[in-house]
């Protein structure tokens, strides 16, 4: 099989390599996300060999070597529990990724399955989203995607993180920081926009003056012109003195404005002039007040479906939108999400006095963040983003204080697992050759003959009753391709994976069938090849 990794991964790489060899190209990468050395958890290895033809990637306890971007230090994973045994990485079909893990070597489950057999494959879009992996259940390493190394970038600015994402809005922020030039800054709600906000003001030529940040939303909609532009004595019913407001008070500075979609039309007029003419109105004044403010604005609103209601003026939308930052959410930089819950952990615990917690260099010691945990968080939707990461870390380092680890109660695991991703990959049988496992595809392909979207539940729960609980005989019933029976699993509300299953009922009918599997399966009614992995996982065969 000829490998296409670096090709198949973004067509954006295919056009840029195109157009300039040295333009980045989008690569395989693992970060760690748990080690027993908190230290370490942001590190990276960049699976660049899989780019060359033929080759394949190994990850063993003594190599190769994780580092930083723009690191010189680099060390190998190093857990003495994990494996001299290397896990292979090599290329799957249509731009996927296999993953090898021998038998006797290191133990790695993807979410909380563990990887036996032949190992599992990863499709193109499953990499794009990152894959929780977890050594011997304590290292954690996302496998994701990310750009070769380019030219330095300019610096953090301020914000945690290494993603294509957060380097993309640390680039446009050195673009348009030094230019007065209003500036746009969308995402959904927590995602950090102040903190752009900040960043652009602090490398900016009006940094010395003052930073005003308002969120319109939280005004009183019958206050918001008297708060923005300032009121006289006796302008309306209360103003009982002079009222300065918010663009006078950041003369030679920035301001920033929140929530923008939410400005009522009198105060979209009325900025739409102060972007124009550099003046400001008091309200109940008569004569204009020049500003010299440098304005900044940020929503998580659809402004153009807005302003198709008529609800926000598209001059005013043109005029703001200078330069447009877009914010990426949470979900879409997974690999960033260990780094920045140790920052936010790192500020409680230096409050508590107990920062001494992450300073461990024990190789052996039980991570401070468990392999378990770590996989939650990674795999969770965060709808409240990094606002609701940092909230998350507080309620966890606090309710574990004097505890040797973080401790996490029923209600947060339940959250957490509430909204998960589906556990990514396919197992593979064996460990096929790359050819032999595209023709399965092309053939499994060819079987399918409906849209996964039109199967219901019940449809689903009785094709694989009638298929005895075998995933593959099923897709077929179905029409469909296997890799979707999974994912229609993990969504249904009626059927059960055998990792729901608890030890204690997996025991249980253990004994009542004398250990028959097939009479397990149609009793427990899950996958039989998953029930088996369980069953040896507790070890009632060898019982």
């Amino acid at each position: 099989m000829q490998l296409k990794i670096s090709d198949d991964l973004s067509t954006t790489a295919v056009h840029s390599r195109g157009k300039d060899a040295s333009s980045p190209r989008i690569l395989p990468a693992l970060t760690i996300v748990s080690h027993p050395q908190p230290q370490r958890i942001g590190e990276r290895l960049l699976l660049e060999m899989l780019a060359a033809v033929g080759r394949t990637a190994s990850v063993s306890r003594n190599a190769p070597d994780f580092s930083r971007p723009g690191s010189l230090m680099a060390l190998p994973l190093g857990d003495p529990f994990v494996s001299r045994k290397p896990v292979q990485f090599e290329p799957g079909s249509r731009g996927g990724l296999r993953m090898i893990a021998p038998e006797d070597g290191t133990q790695v489950r993807v979410a909380g399955e563990l990887v036996t057999g032949g190992g599992r494959e990863f499709s193109q879009q499953e990499l794009a989203a990152g894959v929780p992996l977890v050594f011997s259940d304590r290292v954690v390493l996302l496998l994701h995607l990310t750009s070769s190394p380019g030219e330095s970038g300019p610096g953090d600015l301020g914000m945690v993180g290494q993603s294509e994402g957060v380097r993309r809005v640390r680039e446009d922020v050195a673009r348009v920081a030094d230019l007065k030039v209003p500036v746009l800054i969308r995402g959904e709600t927590g995602t950090g926009k102040e903190l752009v906000a900040r960043a652009i003001h602090e490398h900016s030529p009006w940094r010395a003056g003052p930073f005003i940040s308002v969120n319109l939303g939280a005004l009183p909609k019958e206050l918001v012109a008297a708060e923005l532009f300032g009121a006289q004595k006796g302008a309306y019913t209360g103003a009982t003195r002079d009222r300065e407001g918010f663009f006078r008070a950041a003369h030679g500075g920035t301001l920033f404005l929140d929530e923008v979609g939410e400005a009522p039309p009198e105060v979209q007029v009325a900025l739409l002039r102060v972007l124009e003419t550099g003046e400001v109105f008091p309200v109940g004044g008569h004569a204009p007040v020049p500003v010299d403010v440098r304005l900044l604005t940020a929503t998580d609103a659809h402004l153009e479906e807005r302003i198709r209601q008529g609800l926000f003026k598209a001059p005013l939308l043109h005029r703001l939108a200078g330069f447009e930052i877009q914010v990426p959410p949470l979900r879409e930089r997974r690999e960033d999400i260990g780094l920045l819950f140790m920052h936010f952990a790192r500020q409680e615990l230096e409050s508590t006095g107990e920062a001494q917690r992450l300073s461990s260099s024990d190789p052996r010691a039980e991570p401070w963040l468990s392999a378990s945990l770590a996989v939650r968080l990674v795999r969770y939707a965060w709808p409240g983003n990094i606002r609701q990461l940092r909230n998350v870390a507080r309620q966890l380092v606090i309710g574990s204080r004097g505890l040797p680890g973080l401790r996490v109660d029923a209600r947060l695991e339940q959250e957490l697992d509430s909204a998960a991703a589906p556990i990514p990959g396919q197992l593979l049988s064996a460990a096929a050759p790359a050819a032999a496992s595209d023709e399965a595809d092309s053939a499994e392909d060819k079987a399918a003959r409906r849209k996964p979207s039109d199967v219901g539940e019940q449809e689903l729960l009785e094709a694989l009753r009638a298929s005895s609980w075998d995933l593959k005989a099923a897709a077929e019933r179905l029409g469909i391709p296997r890799s979707s029976v999974y994912v229609l699993i993990d969504r249904s509300t009626l059927i059960r994976t055998a990792r729901d299953l608890s030890p204690e009922e997996i025991t249980r009918c253990y004994r009542e069938c004398q250990g028959d599997l097939d009479q397990m399966v149609r009793r427990l009614e899950v996958s039989k090849r998953a029930l088996q992995r369980r069953v040896r996982e507790l070890g009632l065969d060898e019982a």
